[in-house]
């Protein structure tokens, strides 16, 4: 992936197709390539930008702290620096609380927004689990907490039926650990994300989407995000784990695809 400077910093940016731009936005990961089925079917209809966050991939292992906000003003300077006015954004997980702080920061630099699987602040159970990921790495090193990771992430009968694809997502994953430090800081900036008082001003029209059977961000999470923001509407998958866009990349795509090419509806005024 070509690198893109924002000024502080190096991301590793791939740009496919033409057409209006759509970010495609990743989660704690931070790794554009986790849209990779994605990417060659939506480029028939829009100008595909995916990026590797600050920290992971190919782009600049820059030291923390680390925010979700941070994150989200690296997103406007990529904007920036690939000219690009306006967009579609499609944000999963850590990707999807990325989209909420540029709706608040910046909502004239979106046209659209999906935030799926995904949440507007922590609760006790979710912030176990985090400081369990926390220890896990820790302890056992990069490849135990990448495996839990995955356990959490999608659903049992995926990875029964998809053992070698497991084994696979292991090996890069931990071919492309950022270190321990670095890592530790980004799940700060999951655990400290908490826009719940202010996710009811964002005025961009949204949709939520979720699987049920979500470990990591469950329903009821989606169920709050999308009651406190005024403009979205709810999609529920039943099952496809936290990894639904990869787990369900079809009917993920199409649900997206098809928002994204309904006309864009202006607020009402009172």
């Amino acid at each position: 992936m070509p690198l893109v400077s924002i000024g502080d910093a190096d991301l590793a940016v791939e740009v496919a197709g033409s057409g209006p731009p759509l970010l495609l936005v990743a989660g704690l990961g931070g790794r554009g390539e986790f849209w990779r089925p994605h990417v060659a079917p939506l480029a028939e209809r829009f100008r595909v930008v995916l990026h590797d966050h600050r920290g992971t991939g190919g782009s600049t292992r820059s030291e923390g702290p680390y925010s979700v906000a941070r994150l989200a003003a690296d997103v406007l300077r990529l904007m920036d620096a690939l000219q690009i006015e306006c967009a579609d954004f499609v944000g999963h997980s850590t990707g999807g609380a990325i989209g909420q702080h540029i709706a608040l920061q910046a909502p004239h630099r979106l046209r659209r927004l999906v935030l799926s699987g995904t949440w507007c602040g922590p609760d006790a159970t979710f912030l176990r689990v985090f400081e369990l990921r926390r220890r896990v790495l820790e302890l056992g090193g990069a490849r135990d907490y990448y495996a839990l990771g995955a356990l959490l992430g999608f659903p049992a009968s995926w990875l029964a039926a998809h053992p070698e694809l497991l084994d696979r997502s292991l090996d890069d994953a931990v071919a492309s650990f950022p270190g321990t430090a670095i890592e530790l800081a980004r799940l700060e900036a999951v655990t400290g994300h908490d826009l719940r008082e202010q996710v009811g001003r964002i005025g961009v029209e949204s949709l939520v989407l979720g699987a049920s059977d979500d470990l990591l961000t469950p329903e009821h999470f989606q169920r709050e995000l999308a009651a406190r923001m005024p403009r979205a509407r709810l999609r529920m998958l039943p099952t496809g784990g936290h990894f639904f866009p990869r787990t369900r990349a079809d009917e993920y795509r199409d649900l997206v695809g098809a928002f994204l090419e309904e006309p864009v509806h202006e607020p009402r005024r009172a």
